[in-house]
């Protein structure tokens, strides 16, 4: 259970950060695909919190056993 909580924590995290820049930085003229929405732009920081906690473990399967 305890990974599936690591990944939960960085997705909330990620989309936390995500709607953050939106908010503080975004863009201005609302011309912008990535940042002037703020959906796109908390879906994209969900994700890259998926990849950087979903990394695979650094131990091998042969350390393990």
């Amino acid at each position: 259970m305890k990974p599936f909580l690591k990944v939960g924590i960085g997705i909330f995290a990620g989309g936390i950060l995500g709607f953050a820049y939106y908010h503080f930085i975004g863009c201005q003229s609302g011309t912008c695909p990535l940042t002037s929405n703020p959906f796109i732009t908390t879906g994209y920081g969900a994700v890259i919190g998926l990849l950087i906690t979903s990394g695979g473990s650094s131990k091998s399967k042969k350390e393990e056993d």
